[in-house]
């Protein structure tokens, strides 16, 4: 099984909160500034990424995602790591 992690950068207040709980490391606020005048987090490192969801969880704007990915996606997916 497969997962994606995404980020809405519009969404995101940049407040921080997923970068402190990240366990591997994985978020970083971004420095350039989304059209709401924040600066939104983002992915610096997806490959590290291990799909625990504290970030999600944690986020007061529900900017944060992790879906499942099926069938060929998900094969794809995989060989790309």
């Amino acid at each position: 099984m497969a997962f994606e992690h995404s980020v809405d950068p519009e969404r995101c207040k940049g407040c921080g909160l997923c970068v402190t709980v990240c366990p591997k490391n994985v978020l970083e606020i971004n420095k350039e500034m989304n059209t709401r005048g924040y600066f939104p987090a983002h992915q610096a490192r997806p490959e590290d990424c291990i799909f625990c969801a504290i970030c999600a969880t944690i986020c007061p704007d529900v900017a944060i995602t992790i879906n499942e990915i099926a069938g060929q996606a998900a094969g794809a997916a995989k060989r790309r790591k």
